[in-house]
């Protein structure tokens, strides 16, 4: 089920910081209080390989996402402590030493678990012990949520385990999103900032594939 539109979950999750502090924070709530988009990425497992490329790359583009009025928190179904073992691992180590951004501590998977992003499959009830079996490491898939100031999902995305995110594209989505907001046209194919938008009607997509035919 899609978000694409709809608030984003109003739940609070534990969360680790570089400096140690565990603390309750609620996504929904960030974006409004502050008046700010917000990115949330999840990612499967602490310790593990494509991960800590990816928890660098966002640390990277830090100063890009503050540019554009926007708040990136990680999030994975590791306790609090296990994000904080990692934080402070060496980044020569396979460690995130240097990452500076809130990680969610869903250990309990309540927003997993609401989101829909865990990797469980064939789930079977035993009638006899009346456990839930099912098969999958129950943790989460790539999850990517851009949310606007108001604390509406505009994109949602998931890639599967070995596939890492490209930081960029969502950069460029909060770009074309805040230029429709701004300027209320609409982005076309590619759109990047500076390039041409187009208004919303029939003659706003003939005037550009006009003079974008080639």
């Amino acid at each position: 089920m899609t978000l694409v539109g709809k608030k984003f979950p109003n739940l609070s999750v534990n969360a680790m910081n570089d400096l140690g502090d565990t603390f309750k924070l609620n996504v929904l709530e960030e974006a409004q209080k502050n008046n700010k988009k917000v990115i949330l990425f999840w990612y499967p497992k602490d310790f593990t390989f494509v991960c800590p490329t990816e928890l660098h790359a966002f640390q990277a583009a830090l100063g890009e996402f503050d540019k554009r009025n926007t708040l990136v928190i990680g999030a994975s179904c590791d306790t609090a402590e296990v994000h904080f073992a990692w934080l402070s691992t060496a980044k020569d180590n396979g460690g995130i030493e240097g990452v500076t951004y809130p990680i969610l501590a869903d250990s309990n998977r309540n927003l997993a678990s609401t989101l829909g992003i865990l990797d469980i499959t064939n789930e079977q009830y035993n009638e006899e012990t009346g456990v839930v079996m099912v098969d999958g490491d129950n943790v989460t898939y790539r999850a990517t949520y851009l949310i606007d100031e108001e604390g509406t999902v505009f994109h949602e995305g998931i890639n599967h385990m070995p596939l890492g995110r490209n930081v960029n594209e969502y950069l460029r989505l909060i770009d074309a999103y805040t230029h429709v907001q701004e300027k209320g046209e609409v982005c076309p194919a590619n759109w990047e900032e500076g390039k041409d938008a187009m208004t919303a009607d029939r003659n706003g997509v003939a005037s550009y594939l006009s003079a974008h035919a080639n």
